[in-house]
């Protein structure tokens, strides 16, 4: 996918955590499962999580939205912990959708800043608020459950 075939959608947040622990949240199924998907974000069911943390390894997460079974899935690109996160990502059923998130973390006094950069294909244009609104929320409730004193909720 070519800069000039391709839309960008950037979020960004403020954590009061550090680097390392907001890096970790990406990579460890039951912290995913408080962040990223399920009830907490959106109205759905999580029927499975797999994460295979290294470079090649792959993703799925696997869930139940609206009567319909959905399942993002990805590779992972680049892990270059706790500053760079780069994967792959689609629905399992839109092959065609391939898309690439970036997710880098810089130190803060009080914790760090994430920039998360999603690149798609120019032809899903039309869907970059979605997406943007979909990142925000996630992020939003990323920042919650990365409260200090916040005691994770289990899976």
């Amino acid at each position: 996918m070519s800069a000039a075939q391709s839309v960008q959608v950037r979020v960004t947040r403020q954590f009061n955590a550090s680097p390392e622990r907001v890096f970790d949240a990406w990579l460890n199924p039951e912290m995913v499962g408080q962040w990223m998907i399920g009830a907490s974000v959106r109205d759905e069911e999580v029927l499975r999580l797999a994460i295979d943390a290294r470079v090649g390894g792959k993703f799925s997460f696997f869930v139940r939205r609206a009567g319909e079974e959905l399942d993002h899935v990805g590779t992972y690109l680049e892990i270059d912990r706790p500053r760079r996160l780069v994967f792959t990502w689609h629905i399992d059923k839109e092959e065609e959708a391939l898309s690439r998130v970036t997710v880098e973390i810089s130190p803060r006094a009080t914790g760090c800043e994430l920039t998360l950069t999603h690149e798609m294909d120019a032809k899903w244009a039309e869907y970059t608020r979605q997406t943007e609104q979909g990142w925000a929320t996630m992020l939003d409730v990323l920042i919650r459950v990365m409260a200090p004193g916040q005691v994770p909720a289990a899976p």
